[in-house]
């Protein structure tokens, strides 16, 4: 049997995202009782009228074959959504309907790079940018932050890393796994920059509905016809709308590009499900009187759960002002990400996501997408390991 793995393959890591969570779910199928701080998705239904729409569709028989980059109804959604919320005028054309958030940044990703070509991703990140990166024969150049500066990359940063090999930037506000977001002054800095060294600009915003202590967020693109055009923004219905296993997202790009994708897509997956297109219509054309109800509840478990990690002794946080997690820094119990997650998940039944994963090992992250009962449980069960682990 021949069972060569390609070296693409070969030189991927597993997310350890997925991993943490899958275990924790196995080990509380067991029996046991396990706080999950693991999964990046809402623990909040999908509202109703969005699955009504998906079951009309479903019974009415719209079950089969659509557009590969997506029914022309969802498009027109889309591009109305960004220029109602955002300012942004594409044509349906220029939106790519694809299958979930991740899948539009694989498909930018490999739309827009390749050997030899540079992205630079700002760390912590998402687990998953560097990989597809690698999958595109493309070179990862990561450029690493801290808390100090709210773990945001400076214009200075950026113009230090930037070669004439530089291809893409990958732009996360607000931020998974930090939650920080960048100012609308941060955000122009680093667009004035890619715009001046023609460097393309992933702009992944699908926590922009996220949002705290009144920050604001601002796409890149919308800054100026430059800025538009250097700039492909990723977006999808998973947070906002809590939609993560209808696997639904898209990407809005320059003519070219969104074209390139198109074909990308009409060669892999195809198109992404029929019925979940029309719930998607319905998610950004229906009621949006949801979100103010979750984000009431998000702050809520962010303002305790933050407070709460600053208390405890070794452990210090920055205030997240978007998304659903929180990063605490543990450097001060002396242990790294992956032995402590290892051990609190063995001593004290907490799973969480070891920062290493995310490029920052001195952390690590916490959802706050669960309820105050768990997340009062998991950190009374936290600072006792972090007391524990001092002794």
């Amino acid at each position: 049997m021949n069972c060569k793995i390609s070296r693409r393959a070969a030189s991927l890591s597993p997310s350890l995202t997925l991993a943490i969570d899958s275990k924790a779910k196995q080990m509380k199928a067991d029996g046991l009782d396990v706080v999950g701080f693991g999964a990046g998705e809402p623990d909040f239904d999908t509202p109703q009228h969005i699955k009504d729409a998906a079951a009309k569709a479903l019974a009415a028989g719209f079950t089969k074959y659509t557009p590969a980059a997506g029914i022309p109804e969802l498009r027109q959604a889309i591009a109305d959504k960004h220029k109602r919320e955002n300012n942004l005028s594409y044509k349906p054309s220029q939106i790519i309907v694809s299958c979930g958030g991740k899948h539009s940044c694989f498909n930018v990703i490999f739309a827009t790079c390749e050997e030899g070509d540079e992205v630079i991703i700002p760390a912590p990140y998402w687990l998953s940018y560097p990989e597809m990166v690698k999958m595109a024969s493309a070179k990862p150049v990561i450029v690493e932050t801290t808390d100090k500066t709210e773990f945001k990359i400076t214009p200075t940063q950026l113009r230090a890393v930037i070669t004439p090999r530089t291809r893409l930037l990958i732009l996360n506000t607000p931020s998974n796994p930090t939650g920080s977001v960048y100012t609308s002054d941060e955000v122009r800095a680093i667009g004035d920059i890619c715009v001046e060294k023609n460097v393309l600009i992933m702009s992944d915003e699908i926590y922009e509905h996220l949002l705290y202590d009144g920050a604001v967020t601002k796409s890149v693109a919308s800054f100026s016809p430059a800025h538009f055009e250097h700039t492909v923004i990723v977006h999808g219905f998973a947070k906002a709308w809590s939609m993560t296993g209808w696997r639904l997202g898209w990407c809005a790009a320059p003519e070219p590009i969104a074209k390139a994708i198109d074909a990308i897509q009409s060669h892999s997956t195809s198109n992404p499900t029929s019925f979940a297109q029309k719930g998607g219509v319905a998610a950004l054309t229906g009621s949006q009187d949801h979100l103010k109800i979750w984000l009431a509840e998000f702050n809520k478990r962010r303002t305790f759960a933050w407070t709460r990690l600053n208390s405890i002794p070794g452990l210090s946080c920055v205030n997240p002002k978007g998304a659903f997690y929180l990063f605490p820094n543990i450097s001060k119990t002396g242990l790294k990400s992956t032995a402590f997650c290892a051990r609190l998940l063995e001593a004290e039944k907490v799973a969480a996501v070891p920062g290493i994963a995310f490029g920052a090992d001195d952390y690590i992250r916490l959802s706050y997408a669960t309820s105050m009962a768990n997340l009062e449980k998991g950190l009374e069960r936290i600072e006792r390991f972090c007391k524990e682990v001092a002794k």
